[in-house]
């Protein structure tokens, strides 16, 4: 039962540590002049303008199951969405734009661990710390995991900005096979690469949160 609800208040913080990345995502590109994210509806707060099946719903499911069954091998709580739809050409610096923009979703994510990690380094307990605890690691995971140079990730955009633009294309157009590529680093490649993502992830947390960590 523990794993349960420690699988479910995962998943609460994945929900809003998606709708404020997804959110500052489009809050910030909608500042630097590009109103295509207003236009398509994502200046939202509301989950359906982002959702997405596999990224959204069915993989993080997947491993919250693992999470919540006890299992021996729990990957970091994970979901993307629908990417906001941006226009380039609307920015007046677009390598610096990209980048900013590519930042805000995990900026956001770590902005909102903020609270529960202070709280959690005053000190609480019981199920309340339980719950803090969840909420501060799935947000954690979802900043460090978007920072990863995966295609279709921010980390992705970032490394794109500074690649040859025929480079820059194909790395960006690879971005369709990221329910394949995420498959695989998550549980076919997941010791190299995942205990990157746990040290980041637990490092951040020691930094808010103190010793809990």
């Amino acid at each position: 039962m523990d794993n349960v609800r420690y699988a479910v208040y995962l998943l609460v913080g994945l929900l809003v540590g998606m709708i404020a990345r997804e959110f500052a995502r489009s809050f910030v590109a909608t500042n630097l002049g590009d109103s295509t994210p207003r236009l398509w509806g994502r200046l939202s707060l509301s989950p359906k303008s982002w959702f997405e099946p596999f990224g959204s719903g069915l993989f993080p499911g997947l491993i919250l199951a693992l999470w919540a069954f006890g299992a021996t091998f729990q990957p970091p709580p994970f979901a993307y969405a629908k990417p906001a739809p941006v226009d380039p050409a609307r920015w007046k610096n677009p390598k610096r734009d990209a980048i900013v923009i590519s930042i805000a979703g995990p900026v956001a994510n770590v902005g909102v661990a903020v609270v529960p990690g202070l709280l959690l380094r005053v000190g609480t307990s019981g199920e309340f710390s339980l719950f803090l605890f969840a909420f501060l690691v799935s947000n954690l995971t979802l900043a460090v995991g978007h920072l990863l140079p995966i295609p279709g990730l921010d980390g992705a955009r970032i490394v794109g900005v500074f690649l040859p633009p025929r480079a820059a294309e194909v790395y960006r157009h690879a971005d369709q096979y990221l329910p394949l590529i995420l498959l695989i680093v998550f549980f076919l490649l997941a010791n190299p690469l995942l205990s990157v993502m746990n040290d980041l992830s637990r490092g951040l947390c020691r930094v808010l949160a103190g010793p809990v960590c």
